[in-house]
């Protein structure tokens, strides 16, 4: 089990948690994780991270596949790879939601299994430089040939020599995302996910590792879990953070009649507690929804309590299947005593 440290995106003014993340380095740390919605992106401050840290990965989870064409984020992957040292950049990936892809960006949500194919291949193509970049694809298409095309375009080839083996990760809850997931990339961004429902992820997973052509196995996939760790004697008390946060994504991140957070309180054995927090937030009954954020829902998908709960309860993540746990909103306390219980 490794441990990383979740740093998400930024709020209203960009501040990066520079002392936490350097512990998380001094603390033998796999990983910092970045994130975006619609404010700071995800790659930026993972450069800026990785010239004031010495060795710890740096992975976006997740970089939305709108904000970018596919060369783009692998230009800037393998870019900013070079830039903090060969082998420190992770690229999660994720398709975001309607409300982002097509208000945001301006794009048409369109088929997004489809097009994450299309997007990882393309990738691949561009850091392994192996033939000029060429790739007919349901979604996506280079050269491009569609309306407007002049018919000039010429196939083209990496001018960097960047690191060929940059690990793509993918955020993805639906059976059919958690099978393409396994296919084609190197682990799994688990958002919802814990040890009561990962082993049931784990089987799409697997079933689409059975597909893969380059040997790669279980042992070589990485499952990274958002995890919360509170040391505390009060563990309701230390739920009001967790309670706010998930009260925002189930009741107001995503639509009424689409909204991926929900459907995964849902997945989670949660349905009726969902309807009611989406319900009360659209509304604008904000404090009534955090309330209505069951304690059981909130305690088995994160750490909280003193240190010797914590201890007794971090085993599960491991025997689940998890291979990282990305710290979330964690005090300097939590991280050491984690890399305590870790290090063992």
């Amino acid at each position: 089990m490794k441990l990383g440290l979740d740093i998400g995106y930024s709020g209203a003014k960009l501040a990066l948690p520079m002392k936490k993340i350097v512990l998380a380095d001094q603390l033998g740390f796999d990983s910092i994780w970045s994130a975006e919605a619609y404010g700071s992106d995800a790659i930026t401050p993972l450069v800026y991270i990785g010239a004031l840290t010495k060795r710890i990965r740096l992975g976006t989870g997740i970089a939305q596949l709108a904000a970018r064409t596919p060369t783009n984020l692998a230009m800037t992957a393998q870019t900013a790879d070079a830039l903090v040292g060969e082998g420190r950049i992770v690229i999660g990936l994720g398709v975001s939601n309607p409300q982002v892809v097509e208000g945001w960006y301006g794009q048409p949500w369109g088929k997004p299994a489809e097009r994450i194919r299309d997007y990882v291949a393309i990738m691949r193509k561009v850091w392994a430089r192996e033939v000029p970049l060429m790739h007919e694809g349901t979604e996506i298409r280079i050269p491009y040939d569609g309306p407007g095309a002049t018919g000039r375009a010429k196939p083209l080839k990496s001018i960097l020599h960047g690191n060929p083996n940059i690990p793509v990760m993918f955020g993805a809850n639906t059976p059919g995302n958690l099978r393409l997931t396994g296919e084609i990339t190197e682990g799994l961004v688990a958002m919802h996910t814990t040890p009561h429902n990962l082993p049931g992820k784990i089987r799409y997973l697997e079933e689409g590792l059975a597909k893969r052509s380059d040997g790669k196995t279980r042992k070589d996939f990485e499952i990274v879990s958002n995890v919360r760790v509170v040391v505390t004697d009060d563990v309701k008390a230390a739920m009001a953070d967790a309670r706010k946060f998930t009260a925002l994504y189930v009741g107001g991140m995503g639509s009424k009649e689409q909204n991926f957070h929900k459907q995964a309180m849902v997945d989670r054995g949660f349905a009726s507690e969902a309807d009611r927090i989406q319900e009360l937030y659209l509304a604008g009954r904000k404090q009534e929804a955090e309330a209505a954020v069951p304690d059981d829902y909130l305690d088995e998908a994160a750490l909280y309590g003193p240190p010797a709960r914590i201890r007794e309860r971090f085993p599960a993540w491991g025997d689940a299947g998890f291979t990282i746990l990305r710290l979330t909103n964690t005090s300097k306390e939590a991280m050491r005593l984690m890399a305590d219980i870790v290090a063992g």
